[in-house]
């Protein structure tokens, strides 16, 4: 009896190990946050021992969380769903079933998930455009564009433009009911990127006549260059967005050749010739002071040239929407950024605010002391995260109030 229950405290006790994780003290329940990160971290395995073995791709294992997490398109009294394609790009529509006066305003939505994973049909994004447009009597838009590794940039922005530009076609906006004056771009994370990407781009296509009247980027990726800013260091372990996994993620996007991923873990990825894009993502004089604390900004490290000749992607503003100069900032729509504390990808977001407001951008900047990245996703439900549904019902209200 003795030596089993020895060996139950040893077994309780090395799996309390293995699900602890350090989580900052304003984060609310973080023991959840703690199992969530378990289960991602545990897939990280498989796929990394998968991998190893020859047996997937580490990506494709990590993708068995987006499959997990599928919900088919179902319509419900409020909203109208369905799967179909735009431009070839396979999309959700949601529909609202409200009546309406007028013309109903309009929501392109990105979905996060580092290029490589993620659905529009996953029940996070399926619960938040749903919510989109039926609280704002909105056509919302959920673009499934394709992933890495089997497509690499600029593969998944070709997807969303080619949605929005299909969308914002006069024709097609009429057949929705939409106000082509009432038209936003959004996203979180990769998605944040994607939406980023695009808001610039449809600024210097002439082909494109209805223009956004706002952009929604919800903690999101936004630049390459320098993956050791203070964001980066001081969350390099956050549970749900590790820097190694961040690392992965932009790495796979351009190419699955391990030697950009070994350049971009060692922040040496950058070739001397471009050093003038450091300016764009220069933190000492981007961010904030609270933000800098004990940081010391010590200036780029530069690496072979060979990798950027060879994947010339991850030096692209339609990658990276950070290293855009401000000439082409200029003219951007009204803009939403969310970014949250205990995120590796916080800085780009600030740094990002900072840009658009001196190239004389209208922007609302909310920051959550208590988020983390992924936050948005745990508000499915009464139950989830208090953070989540907060930070969700800001968002929609910025909608509301400036679409």
């Amino acid at each position: 009896m003795g030596a089993k229950l020895l060996c139950l405290c040893i077994a309780f006790s090395l799996v309390a190990y293995y699900i602890y994780s350090p989580i900052p003290e304003n984060v609310e329940q973080p023991w959840r946050l703690m199992l969530i990160s378990a289960v991602v971290r545990t897939l990280g395995n498989v796929a990394e021992a998968a991998e190893w073995l020859g047996l997937a791709n580490y990506m494709d294992v990590m993708m068995l969380f987006s499959t997990s997490e599928y919900v088919a398109p179902t319509s419900d009294e409020n909203v109208t769903v369905t799967d179909t394609e735009f431009s070839g790009v396979a999309v959700r529509l949601f529909l609202p079933k409200k009546p309406t006066d007028g013309l109903r305003r309009a929501v392109l939505y990105f979905h996060g998930g580092g290029f490589c994973i993620g659905d529009a049909g996953m029940k996070a994004y399926d619960f938040l455009a749903r919510r989109t447009s039926n609280q704002l009597n909105a056509v919302v838009v959920s673009v499934n564009y394709r992933l890495a590794p089997k497509y690499h940039f600029p593969v998944q922005f070709e997807d969303v433009y080619s949605v929005s530009k299909f969308f914002l076609q006069s024709r097609v906006l009429s057949q929705y009911g939409v106000d082509p004056t009432r038209v936003c771009v959004a996203g979180d994370s990769a998605g944040g990127n994607l939406a980023a990407a695009v808001a610039q781009k449809l600024l210097e296509d002439s082909e494109v006549t209805n223009k956004l009247k706002a952009q929604a980027l919800i903690y999101p990726a936004l630049q390459i260059l320098d993956l050791n800013l203070p964001s980066y260091q001081q969350n390099a372990n956050m549970p749900i967005l590790s820097k190694s996994l961040m690392v992965r993620f932009w790495s796979e996007y351009f190419t699955s050749d391990p030697s950009l991923r070994e350049a971009m873990t060692s922040n040496r990825h950058v070739p001397a010739q471009w050093g003038h894009l450091f300016q764009y993502v220069n933190w000492s004089t981007l961010l904030p002071d609270r933000l800098k604390k004990d940081h010391v900004y010590t200036g780029p490290v530069f690496g072979s040239p060979a990798l950027a000749e060879k994947y010339p992607g991850f030096l692209d503003p339609r990658a990276a929407p950070l290293l855009a100069a401000e000439a082409q900032l200029r003219g951007l729509p009204l803009t939403y950024i969310l970014t949250c504390e205990h995120d590796v990808l916080r800085d780009d977001g600030f740094m990002y605010a900072t840009r658009l407001r001196a190239a004389g951008v209208p922007v609302t900047h909310e920051h959550a002391e208590d988020g983390f990245h992924g936050a948005l996703t745990f508000a499915t439900s009464p139950g989830d995260m208090a953070v989540g549904h907060r930070l969700t019902s800001s968002y929609l209200q910025w909608l509301e109030e400036h679409l």
